[in-house]
C-alpha cells in the first residue's frame, strides 16, 4: 500500500460518499475531505478593529468569565445567548466590550483548533507508517511462498502480524470522521459567536422604538 493508495483507503473507510482523496493537495498527508486551513484570521468574522488594551477592573473579570464560557463547545448557542444578555445588562453592550470578549474567544478556539490541526497530522503520519509496515510483511510474505521451501513458521507470523496490523489500521480509520469535522464545528462556533456578540455591540448606537 503506496502513500497515495492508503489516503484513497483511509477516506474511503471513513467517509464512503465522499471523493477518495484529500480535498487539500497540497498536503498530500491530510486525510480529511475538509480542506486543511492552517490559520484562521479573525478579519473574516469581526469587521470591528480589535482593541489593543484589554478591560480592567470588575469589567475586566467579567470579560473574561463571559469568553471563557463561550469558548466551551459544551455550552449551547441559546445558553451562550443568555449569559451574554445578562452581561450587557450588567456590563453593557458598547462595540469596544464586545470586541474585547470575542478576542478572547477567538484566542481560545483557534490555538484549541491549531492543536487540533496537529493531532489529525499525527494520526495522519501513524496510519501512513502503519500501512507501510503492513506492506513490508505482506512483501515479505510474497517472497517467502516464492521460495522453493518456504519459512511457514515466518509466514504464519508475518499472516498474524498483518492481520493484527490491519485490525488496528481499520479500527483507528473509524474515528476519522470526528477528527476531521472537529475544525470546522470549531470554525462555525467561533462565527456564531462573533455574529451574536456584533448585533449586541450593533444595539448599543440602534434608536430607541417610539
Amino acid at each position: 500500500m503506496t502513500r497515495h493508495s492508503f489516503l484513497a483507503a483511509a477516506v474511503g473507510l471513513s467517509l464512503a460518499a465522499a471523493p477518495a482523496l484529500a480535498a487539500d493537495f497540497a498536503d498530500p498527508s491530510w486525510p480529511c475531505v475538509q480542506r486543511k486551513v492552517e490559520t484562521l484570521s479573525p478579519g473574516l468574522m469581526w469587521p470591528e478593529p480589535l482593541p489593543d488594551a484589554k478591560p480592567e477592573g470588575t469589567t475586566g473579570a467579567a470579560v473574561k468569565e463571559l469568553r471563557e464560557l463561550l469558548s466551551l463547545r459544551r455550552v449551547d448557542l441559546e445558553t451562550a445567548r443568555t449569559e451574554l444578555a445578562a452581561f450587557t445588562r450588567s456590563e453593557g453592550d458598547a462595540m469596544p466590550l464586545m470586541a474585547a470578549v470575542f478576542s478572547g474567544v477567538f484566542d481560545r478556539l483557534s490555538h484549541r483548533r491549531t492543536r487540533i490541526l496537529k493531532g489529525i497530522g499525527k494520526f495522519s503520519h501513524g496510519q501512513i507508517e502503519l500501512s507501510e509496515k503492513i506492506d513490508a510483511a505482506r512483501a515479505e510474505m510474497d517472497a517467502q511462498m516464492a521460495l522453493e521451501a518456504p519459512d511457514y513458521d515466518r509466514v504464519d507470523a508475518l499472516e498474524e502480524q498483518i492481520d493484527w496490523d490491519q485490525r488496528i489500521f481499520t479500527d483507528r480509520q473509524h474515528t476519522i470522521r470526528y477528527l476531521c469535522e472537529t475544525p470546522q464545528l470549531l470554525e462555525q462556533r467561533l462565527y456564531a459567536i462573533a455574529q451574536m456578540l456584533h448585533e449586541a455591540g450593533k444595539a448599543e448606537g440602534a434608536p430607541d422604538g417610539d
